[in-house]
């Protein structure tokens, strides 16, 4: 506005001849506070910071990065996390043409860009996070010196709301200045566990070298889209790699539940990466709770770096889970939080041992009860009434039916960038609720853009392809699920759900080989045993049908043809039929 006084500049911006590096870098970036960007070459500064805030939040990542390069796939997967890759891809080019755009105004090199990855040229940049001592103490801003980092770019994205909080653990001033610690006391505890990332062990100048450190990033980032995971930054991690693991104070400040760390090995072409995850709250030293080798041919370490990092973090949540579970089992009812409650009633919906299991429901409704804004514990609520309902254990079907929709709708209404409460949402409205489909496919896509590393949601959203007639697509994602976890201790339901779209395509045999295996991890689940005595009817094989027969009708007594032709969420007139023949062939009573 005319007459409008311009914004003070900074004393910081001039050059200081107790600093030359930062007099010889023309582009300045501070990232404490009001994200802000200075240079020498242009007036008035302040002007200079991209109008988009999506596009600052870019060249804030890259910045926190540098010098190394970050892929494209990681920058879109923290701030267009809800939109299809295409999209969001294209959504990231429109952000680097802006700031190429201020590249070209300053005369300065300041990208560099690759198919895959980005990088932010440090020769001409100077970043108050790592450039730590910059200007003289009496030259420089108080809020240069204090605040939150990047505080006015909160809420752009959930995944990326979830960076930030990891990255403020070594970034923001109180674990910056020089009397703290690098690995300075993480925030106040949250709900859920803590965990962090160490940098992988390889041959140091080797290629392994900088695929260890783009993994360790690539499994923070990936993990920091599952909600009940809170991530202390790799860096905190690398900067104790001198000190013996857990026992200095230094790594006690760090307070942490868990740690991943794990190493690369090259030979004949070949990559040996080992991992394993640490439980650090055992007295008397780190426990292995889970270790996991992956054997790959060395040729693309880039799409190697992003398989490795899905299947880890996939095989990490179900684990992390159980043994969460357990220890939240020991403790005393009166005394446990929310989540603690959450925790002791996940193991028995995946039991399915029907005393157990509506012990599960009370423990969950009075986790919703200590945490009326949690849309996991909702979310998991949801679910617990789904297969309440597929079991043919409530007392009053559509009551709990009509409480499964509500139940997934506020856990989605509280928390919609979580994808196990858009999975859970969308397998209620398909399964439980028979809603149509475009209801329930536009919930699986998204929760599926949240995190692809979230089997679930992968077997959930195969289950509604298939409701709705499109089994090849329904495998796929079937196996996705299977393969992102292969040893999951639910694998179960992974299986069971593949089972579906072979049954409709009439490959009667596949369903009864896998649905036996299935039966062996679990065989509490009903769903299981009604596929499997389908297919056998179509096969006539009469004999192996009657124990299968027997079985279903001690879960589910009452269980009759009309009862599972009403039940039954497929779309398709024909499937349907395929589905109620087999089980009239198989025996199964009319009702």
């Amino acid at each position: 506005m005319p007459g409008a006084s311009q914004p003070s500049q900074p004393e910081w911006r001039q050059p200081s001849a107790d600093h030359p590096e930062q007099a010889a870098k023309p582009l300045h970036i501070r990232l404490i506070g009001p994200m802000q960007l200075w240079s020498q070459r242009v007036d008035p500064g302040p002007a200079l910071l991209p109008r988009v805030r999506k596009t600052r939040a870019v060249l804030a990542i890259l910045a926190l990065a540098a010098p190394r390069a970050v892929a494209r796939d990681t920058i879109t997967g923290l701030l267009w996390s809800t939109r299809e890759r295409e999209q969001a891809r294209a959504s990231l080019r429109q952000s680097v043409h802006e700031l190429q755009e201020l590249a070209q105004r300053l005369g300065i090199d300041l990208l560099r860009t690759e198919r895959h990855h980005l990088q932010l040229n440090r020769d001409h940049v100077w970043i108050d996070v790592h450039d730590r001592a910059p200007p003289h103490q009496d030259s420089v801003t108080p809020a240069s010196r204090d605040g939150r980092l990047l505080e006015d770019l909160l809420g752009l994205d959930p995944a990326f709301d979830a960076w930030m909080r990891t990255e403020a653990a070594r970034h923001e001033p109180h674990a910056a200045s020089p009397e703290a610690s690098p690995a300075s006391p993480r925030p106040q505890p949250r709900r859920g566990i803590w965990l962090a990332v160490a940098p992988l062990r390889a041959q140091p100048g080797t290629p392994e070298e900088g695929l260890a450190v783009g993994l360790a990033d690539d499994i923070t980032n990936a993990l920091a889209r599952f909600r009940w995971i809170n991530l202390i930054a790799t860096g905190s991690i690398a900067a104790l790699a001198q000190e013996p693991r857990g026992e200095t104070e230094r790594w006690r400040a760090l307070g942490l539940d868990f740690l991943l760390e794990g190493a690369i090995q090259s030979a004949g072409g070949r990559l040996r990466i080992t991992m394993r995850l640490l439980d650090m709250r055992v007295a008397g030293g780190a426990a292995i709770i889970w270790s996991a080798r992956f054997d790959r041919p060395a040729d693309d370490l880039l799409a190697l770096q992003d398989e490795i990092a899905a299947e880890t973090v996939a095989q990490l949540d179900p684990e992390l889970l159980l043994h969460e579970s357990r220890r939240a089992s020991a403790g005393n009812v009166e005394d446990a939080t929310a989540y603690d409650l959450m925790l002791r009633a996940i193991p028995a919906i995946y039991r399915l041992e029907e005393a157990e299991y509506r012990a599960a429901g009370d423990l969950l409704a009075s986790a919703a009860e200590r945490a009326p804004e949690s849309g996991t514990v909702r979310a998991w609520w949801a679910c617990w009434h789904a297969f309440l309902v597929g079991q043919g254990w409530a007392p009053d079907a559509a009551a709990a039916m009509r409480r499964a929709g509500e139940l997934a709708d506020r856990a989605v209404a509280l928390d919609p960038g979580c994808a196990r409460a858009l999975s859970v949402a969308g397998y209620v409205r398909s399964f439980v609720l028979h809603h149509s489909i475009e209801d329930t496919i536009g919930l699986h896509e998204r929760a599926l853009a949240v995190n692809p590393n979230l089997p679930f949601a992968w077997a959930v959203s195969a289950l509604a392809l298939s409701y709705a007639g499109d089994h090849d697509g329904a495998i796929q994602r079937a196996r996705q699920a299977k393969r992102l976890s292969p040893f999951d201790p639910h694998s179960f339901f992974f299986d069971n759900t593949l089972m579906v779209p072979l049954l409709m395509q009439h490959k009667f045999a596949d369903v009864v080989t896998i649905g036996r295996a299935s039966i062996g991890l679990n065989p509490a689940l009903s769903s299981t045993y009604k596929g499997v005595l389908s297919a056998l009817g179509h096969l006539g094989r009469m004999t192996d049908a009657q124990p299968m027969r027997a079985r279903l009708l001690t879960l589910e007594p009452s269980f009759t043809l009309r009862q599972a032709a009403e039940r039954s969420p497929l779309r398709q007139v024909q499937d349907l039929h395929t589905y109620i023949e087999g089980l009239r062939r198989a025996g199964l009573p009319e009702g």
